[in-house]
């Protein structure tokens, strides 16, 4: 990408599930051995707008930023991770690991290795404060962030329509989740509208474009579909400006929010969903794990991730 910076050399690795090794001495709730998750959006601590990804670089040339980093270079493929304190949450281990004849989920550490991938449609959801009943619109869908966006606003208690080209995998988000509807957009604006608008109101949408659909007619589309107060996030990565329906924005009293990442309380809130039960982890949510590999076989751990590219599937490397 050209405008992420990394620091070279460096260890990449921007998410992990693991035990709590040593702690700072400012540290007052984690102890040695604690099962925790650690998230690499991390944000400077004098100064909440320089914004740096653990483990793997920082988008733009901000020259604070920079200095951020090479602070925190090293990722989450270190022999031991150094992480800070602030990206580092304690997992309920009884609870997501725990047989369920004795109230826990059986979860495996793999299973928990896929929080992250959950991660940053919770912020986005949270950010244009969606509701449980309310009908949100995702697009596309079928990506790995976007189609764990789909699982997520369920999970919150959202009706989801689900938006993309790719139609098998639009019928199997539909197949495992009564909640979820399903658009195939065709590349013209009118069409993809006319197939959206009947399954309205729309209340909210979630868009996380990737740099691949640069021009596409769907953007457009979903935003016109949005009823009165509609909210609509963005936080897709195409590179072209989008083109916005400027007086039905208007006389709709839209908000259109731009949202990258997330914050701290929206981590605590998404542990906390899985915790309870309605987020879905491992096979319970259509997750499988297609192998595990040591740091020394990661010539082969790569090699799984690129002959099994769905989202559903998953290969776990263990330190």
């Amino acid at each position: 990408m050209p405008y992420l910076y990394t620091p070279t050399p460096f260890i990449p690795g921007d998410r992990a599930v693991g035990r709590v090794a040593a702690i700072g001495p400012d540290t007052t709730t984690l102890s040695i051995g604690q099962l925790v998750t650690i998230e690499p959006f991390v944000r400077g601590r004098d100064n909440s707008d320089v914004k740096i990804l653990w483990g793997f670089g920082v988008f733009g040339q901000d020259p604070k930023a920079k200095k951020l980093i090479e602070v925190w270079r090293d990722g989450s493929l270190a022999e031991y991770v150094k992480s800070p304190l602030e990206n580092v949450y304690a997992l309920n281990e009884k609870r997501l690991l725990g047989s369920p004849a004795e109230g826990g989920l059986g979860y495996s550490l793999g299973d928990l290795s896929i929080l992250s991938r959950y991660m940053v449609a919770y912020g986005g959801f949270r950010g244009i404060d969606l509701k449980a009943g309310e009908t949100v619109i995702v697009a596309p869908a079928t990506g790995l962030f976007s189609s764990a966006a789909v699982e997520v606003a369920s999970a919150m208690g959202a009706r989801v329509i689900a938006v993309s080209r790719n139609l098998p995998k639009l019928q199997k988000l539909a197949a495992a989740n009564q909640r979820v509807e399903i658009v195939q957009t065709t590349g013209n604006y009118e069409e993809d509208l006319a197939r959206i608008e009947p399954l309205g109101p729309v209340d909210a949408y979630l868009d996380l474009s990737p740099q691949e659909a640069n021009g596409s007619s769907y953007i457009r589309a979903c935003l016109m579909s949005l009823r009165d107060y509609g909210r609509a996030s963005l936080m897709g990565v195409t590179s072209n400006d989008i083109d916005i329906p400027y007086m039905m924005a208007v006389m709709k009293n839209l908000t259109i929010r731009g949202q990258y990442m997330y914050e701290r309380e929206d981590v605590k809130g998404l542990i906390k969903l899985v915790e309870s039960g309605l987020l879905k982890l491992g096979k319970a949510g259509g997750m499988e794990i297609v192998g595990e590999f040591s740091i020394e076989q990661w010539d082969e751990g790569i090699k799984a991730v690129v002959q099994n590219p769905e989202p559903g599937k998953l290969a776990v490397m263990y330190l």
